[in-house]
């Protein structure tokens, strides 16, 4: 082999790999500087816990980028569905199993409103997405009455809650190692649907080429229909997520995570040279955004600092993503 053929077969390979030998590099580097305090098994269960929500978003992206969508009022929308699940739960007084259930049906009613703007009305997703923003912010504040859902608030009619305090089921969703197990099943499951289902062989078609899926005779509205209903699952369960790991359900609880989730999805295209969006590098792309933070928080970096940094990782993982493809 050529000297310029074997350093461009190893500039493609340190472009796949970036993202895990960048992961790998923050260990070594953090480390290095903080010792133990990085490396101890409660930090690392640490990382694992607040990577958990920006997983399940981010494979809820994953699943809608496959087919070329892209959810821009993701993390709005799951807002609406924690304020949806901890007011059944504390004003209604329906058990943590009737809360899920109501909170997913109104999550995926609310999702036919994307789905119709998109497949009906053909607008293309980024625009109808960012109007759903308003929409959703604005619904969900009007539910709630403009405040919030947590113990000891009243109805926004004056009517006490039917609950005053919240159950040990209710808040052990959100800790370890619930909100972790729930997070590996979602890749898993998600890995499996993607990677090992003609159903997902057919998404990722239609993300590839949507007029040569249309001939070959992939139903494209129907499967974008059905990514957007799986993406609508993940994002009720990311906002269940969000509200027992706060403990309520405040006005916008969700919408923060979506910068880190989308960087996720990025990232994880990269990962192996997938070149799209898959479920295994989503979950590397979280660990690394997670384990920046939490390194740069742990050395003492401000706090105002990091999300400068996190827009850099998303920079530098789209440069690996597309500085080598060719025209």
């Amino acid at each position: 082999m050529s000297v310029k053929a074997t350093r461009k077969t190893t500039l493609r390979f340190l472009l796949d790999w970036a993202a895990v030998i960048t992961l790998i590099g923050c260990f070594v580097v953090f480390t290095a500087v903080t010792g133990s305090r990085f490396m101890s098994k409660n930090n690392m269960i640490n990382i694992l816990r607040a990577m958990s929500i920006t997983t399940v978003f981010g494979i809820g992206a994953t699943v809608t980028m496959s087919a070329d969508g892209f959810d821009m009022s993701m993390c709005t929308l799951a807002s609406c569905s924690a304020y949806v699940f901890v007011s059944m739960y504390l004003w209604h007084g329906l058990s943590l199993g009737m809360s899920i259930v109501v909170s997913l049906i109104a999550t995926l009613v609310m999702y036919q409103l994307t789905m119709f703007l998109i497949l009906v009305c053909k607008i293309p997703d980024m625009l109808a997405t960012v109007a759903l923003m308003f929409v959703h912010q604005g619904l969900g504040q009007w539910y709630i009455g403009g405040g919030a859902v947590s113990t000891g608030m009243r109805q926004p009619n004056g009517n006490p809650p039917a609950r005053v305090i919240l159950g040990e089921d209710f808040t052990a969703i959100g800790r370890a190692p619930w909100i972790i197990i729930i997070m590996l099943v979602c890749v898993l499951v998600a890995y499996i649907f993607l990677e090992h289902t003609k159903h997902g062989r057919y998404l990722y078609a239609i993300g590839g080429n949507k007029e040569a899926a249309k001939l070959s005779g992939i139903d494209v509205k129907g499967y974008r229909y059905l990514a957007g209903m799986i993406t609508a699952v993940f994002i009720t369960i990311g906002g269940i997520l969000v509200a027992s790991r706060g403990s309520s359900a405040q006005v916008g609880n969700s919408d923060g995570y979506f910068m880190q989730a989308i960087a996720a999805v990025f990232v994880g295209r990269t990962v192996g040279g997938a070149e799209k969006p898959n479920a295994l590098g989503t979950l590397v792309g979280a660990m690394l955004v997670s384990t920046l933070e939490n390194g740069l928080t742990i050395m003492a970096v401000s706090y105002y600092v990091l999300p400068a940094v996190k827009g850099a990782v998303l920079a530098l993982a789209l440069i690996a993503a597309y500085a080598g493809k060719k025209e």
